[in-house]
């Protein structure tokens, strides 16, 4: 079977004219109507997104439920359940803040939020050799990432949206707050943009197949880990600086968190660095286990090819 053709990223709107675009244009249109209503209704509609997809996406809750079985051994069955449920719900409101990222003003929410370590921004970048902000795939990062060009000049690595014309418009409303939207396999933009002394978020928490990995404990599993992070600090000796954020649990908000750098990295040991790595991310995601996006297969390269798929479904 031959591999689909991946469509170059064009950002120009009139390239999306045609008719068959008509359906997208739609669903952008419905995000910047939604995107119009205050901060609290858009978290209680986000709720209610995310338990229409926990009922309607049986596939990626039986995902959810597997990561949060492997990871939280320790939970009862129903507590597992109820987490699940949650991460659905802190998901959907993410979709919801697309909506708040890509059409409204970053400022108009700087009363929500609260920023945390600055310190360590300014300290790193006195170094002079740029800052790789080691983030993760939590619910909060389109919004929160936005929140964070307030504070400091910054970049961004993405996936390209399969839909070039999500992905333009994502891409443009990126470019107004970042200075650059690299693509998650432009190394040569990202190496570019840190001999600059730009900041770089940049995350590693996904399983990208056998590449360039070793198997490093996430959660007390042996996970498939990039050793591209040891790389990039080596050849660019950037600061490798954890970012995290969240949304508050006691009212409506978000706090952003840089944490301080990582120390005797990278080593001469892709699987101490990856492991380190790991256990930061890991760190933060136990602050709000539901706020991190469970409904990837995280553990879906295993060690041997011969070890069990855990996300196959018992016959």
């Amino acid at each position: 079977m031959s591999k689909r053709r991946k469509m170059p990223r064009d950002t120009r709107y009139s390239r999306y004219l045609h008719p068959r675009w008509w359906p997208t244009w739609l669903l952008i249109g419905l995000m910047w109507l939604l995107a119009q209503l205050p901060l609290r209704a858009q978290w209680w509609l986000g709720k209610g997104v995310g338990d229409l997809a926990w009922r309607l996406l049986p596939r990626r809750r039986h995902i959810a439920e597997v990561n949060i079985r492997l990871c939280f051994p320790e939970l009862t069955a129903e507590e597992q359940g109820v987490l699940v449920r949650r991460a659905f719900h802190s998901n959907g409101i993410g979709i919801l803040e697309i909506g708040l990222a890509w059409f409204r003003q970053p400022q108009q929410f700087l009363r929500y939020t609260r920023v945390h370590g600055l310190e360590h921004v300014e300290a790193a970048l006195q170094r002079g050799k740029g800052i790789l902000a080691l983030g993760g795939h939590y619910s909060s990062l389109d919004l929160c990432g936005t929140l964070v060009t307030c504070f400091v000049e910054a970049d961004v690595m993405q996936r390209d949206h399969n839909n070039p014309l999500l992905n333009a418009f994502m891409t443009r409303a990126r470019e107004r707050h970042y200075g650059a939207a690299l693509s998650a396999k432009d190394l040569r933009g990202l190496l570019r943009q840190l001999r600059q002394n730009r900041m770089v978020w940049y995350a590693t928490d996904q399983d990208y197949g056998r590449k360039g990995i070793v198997f490093a404990p996430f959660f007390g599993i042996d996970t498939a880990s990039i050793t591209a992070t040891s790389r990039i600090a080596e050849h660019s000796g950037c600061t490798v600086l954890p970012f995290s954020h969240f949304r508050r649990s006691d009212a409506v908000g978000y706090d952003i968190y840089f944490h301080p750098p990582l120390e005797n990295f990278p080593s001469a040991d892709d699987l101490a660095d990856a492991t380190l790595v790991n256990a930061t991310i890991e760190r933060e995601v136990r602050r709000f286990p539901e706020q991190y996006l469970w409904m990837h297969r995280r553990f879906k390269t295993r060690p041997s090819a011969d070890d069990p798929d855990p996300y196959r479904r018992s016959q």
